[in-house]
């Protein structure tokens, strides 16, 4: 692995490109050794000082879990980050453009626990069992490091590029409809611009969602009661900026909208 004292010296460097909203030199770049591991150390030493700060963990985000996304970032593996409690808006919400970089949008669906999940050997049916319910996300992406040439290292240690999310407002439990099925069709300033279908991600949504508490056990933890689990994108990411409307229409479960300002 990386050297401690290089952890936390690019721990502190993506913290000060998230203040400013800036854009760092791909970490594989300067340090072409550097492991997945070295970039969960990473991302872990900015979490850490976040809630030393007094920020309150939210859950985590799933990335890279379709075969949509993975063409797109040219990443072939999932990976996770984490959620703090001032990223969360909800339907409608106005979004400061400025505080992000590299700003994108997502079309996800978001599962909030009812019992605590560990691996690890957690399974699609375990994870089920574990959801209290389902709502539609849009999930903001918010990359601090140079997009070109970046690997799964680079975004690992950059908290997965997570920004920020809009949570809808329909519940629905796992058992009440088929979540493979849910629909995306996601707009900007009323144009489509991508669709897809939430059985794009790892073939079931809530896969993914059994893929992080067997990640997690890896690093000694697990997924709480209450946290709020991103499971993935099943759309290619749509850039906007200042002055562009979101909106996305899940079908049975809802449209969410948000402009950006």
């Amino acid at each position: 692995m990386l050297p401690p004292d290089t952890i936390a010296a690019i721990a502190t460097e993506l913290a000060e490109a998230d203040r400013t909203h800036g854009v760092i030199r791909r970490i594989t770049a300067r340090h072409p050794e550097a492991t997945v591991e070295d970039s969960y150390a990473i991302q872990g030493v900015w979490r850490d000082k976040n809630l030393a700060a007094g920020r309150r963990l939210m859950g985590r985000k799933i990335g890279l879990t379709s075969k949509a996304m993975q063409q797109a970032t040219g990443i072939s593996e999932p990976d996770y980050g984490v959620m703090f409690d001032d990223t969360v808006y909800a339907d409608g919400a106005e979004i400061p453009v400025d505080h992000f970089s590299n700003v994108r949008v997502e079309v996800e669906l978001a599962f909030v626990l009812k019992e605590p999940l560990e691996g690890p050997d957690c399974t699609l049916d375990d994870a089920l069992r574990a959801i209290d319910y389902a709502v539609p996300a849009l999930e903001i992406l918010n990359s601090h490091i140079e997009l070109e040439g970046r690997t799964i290292v680079d975004t690992i240690a950059d908290n997965a590029a997570y920004g920020a999310m809009v949570l809808g407002s329909t519940r629905k439990r796992p058992d009440e409809i088929d979540l493979r099925w849910v629909p995306g069709v996601l707009s900007r300033n009323s144009e489509i611009e991508e669709t897809g279908v939430a059985a794009g991600v790892l073939g079931h949504p809530a896969a993914g969602v059994a893929w992080l508490a067997n990640k997690l056990h890896q690093h000694g933890a697990r997924l709480e009661v209450g946290e709020i689990i991103l499971a993935g994108s099943f759309t290619r990411p749509v850039w906007v900026g200042r002055g562009d409307t979101v909106s996305c229409d899940y079908g049975p479960m809802g449209v969410i909208t948000c402009h950006f300002v």
